[in-house]
């Protein structure tokens, strides 16, 4: 699916509850958070987000699908604990957080369903069913490890265990993500406009906050991709046997990133590496890129962080590392 279309798919999903009268909308939330239908109030939620959220209907698919999900989460325990959705009580909220921590989940995690909950009832609010506001005070403690030690950046060797063992498509796709540190949002959305061999840079359009930028290539990523283009780019030898799944334009053929995480998640199974999901392979690349030039600032730019208090954050670790080892050198 293009953005256009998703982005249209999305509007037509938002105005099935804004082209209500106030009355029918309330009466239809209402009904809804009554008889706890997940789908309807999934679909409030989505609605609500695309229409009044800090995106819009530019809201990307990965966000919208992360909010369905947690709201989800949430629908069932709540139907499981009894939960009156339009008054929860003072401690169901606190209740649903500790859950989620008593069965494993990271704070972290937590903290993104607890976000994906709070908007149900945004939605909830904004449709006139309920004032209830019962995340409102609900308190997620705070992991104080480092991201960089919490889930560490894949190793040289792992990586190139990884892709001795993948295809063409995955090896491109891990060169983007773990040389250049796409995200894989971000590499999945790539044009061949947007992959310029020649001046080793590709071009992010839609970076995370609608952001673009220019990523340089590595001489290994140029080379790859000048092979990759032979083989799959406009003009090429279509290996695809008449099965691609995104249009002609888009570099990769994985439509959706649980698909790019199945191909993906195969390769590492066969090289005996364990898979920790796409964000390693992003740290890698900024990894390697602070130890080359140590500049929190160029790093930012390149990986595309809000600003280089992120990228100082999620690396200070490294930092201090190297700096020891440097001292001990001495």
């Amino acid at each position: 699916m293009t953005l256009a279309q998703y982005q249209g798919d999305l509007l037509a999903q938002t105005r099935e509850w804004t082209n209500l009268h106030d009355d029918e909308l309330r009466r239809r939330a209402v009904k809804a958070a009554g008889e706890k239908d997940v789908g309807a109030l999934v679909s409030l939620t989505t609605a609500y987000l695309a229409h009044q959220g800090g995106s819009g209907v530019l809201t990307s698919s990965r966000t919208i699908e992360a909010y369905e999900l947690g709201a989800r989460q949430f629908l069932e325990y709540a139907t499981d604990q009894a939960v009156n959705l339009l008054r929860p009580g003072r401690h169901d909220a606190q209740g649903y957080i500790n859950y989620m921590l008593a069965s494993g989940r990271k704070p972290a995690g937590v903290q993104l369903k607890v976000a994906a909950a709070g908007c149900l009832y945004r939605a909830l609010r904004w449709a006139g069913a309920t004032d209830a506001d019962p995340f409102r005070d609900a308190k997620v403690p705070k992991d104080r490890t480092p991201g960089i030690v919490k889930r560490p950046p894949y190793s040289e060797d792992e990586l190139a265990d990884v892709l001795d063992h993948a295809d063409v498509h995955v090896k491109f796709l891990l060169f983007v993500t773990a040389h250049a540190g796409l995200r894989i949002s971000e590499a999945l959305a790539l044009q061949w406009d947007d992959v310029d061999e020649a001046g080793r840079r590709l071009h992010v359009r839609s970076g995370k906050g609608r952001k673009a930028r220019l990523v340089a290539m590595s001489t290994s990523l140029a080379r790859a991709a000048r092979h990759y283009r032979g083989m799959y780019g406009p003009g090429g030898p279509d290996h695809s046997d008449g099965k691609r799944t995104t249009p002609r334009e888009h570099v990769f053929r994985y439509g959706h990133m649980m698909t790019a995480r199945y191909h993906v998640e195969k390769a590492f199974q066969a090289a005996g590496v364990p898979f920790r999901g796409f964000h390693p392979g992003r740290k890698y690349a900024g990894t390697r890129l602070l130890r080359q030039i140590k500049d929190f600032g160029r790093v930012a730019a390149h990986l595309g962080h809000e600003s280089v208090d992120t990228t100082r954050k999620g690396y200070a670790q490294l930092a201090a590392d190297d700096l020891k080892d440097d001292l001990a050198g001495w």
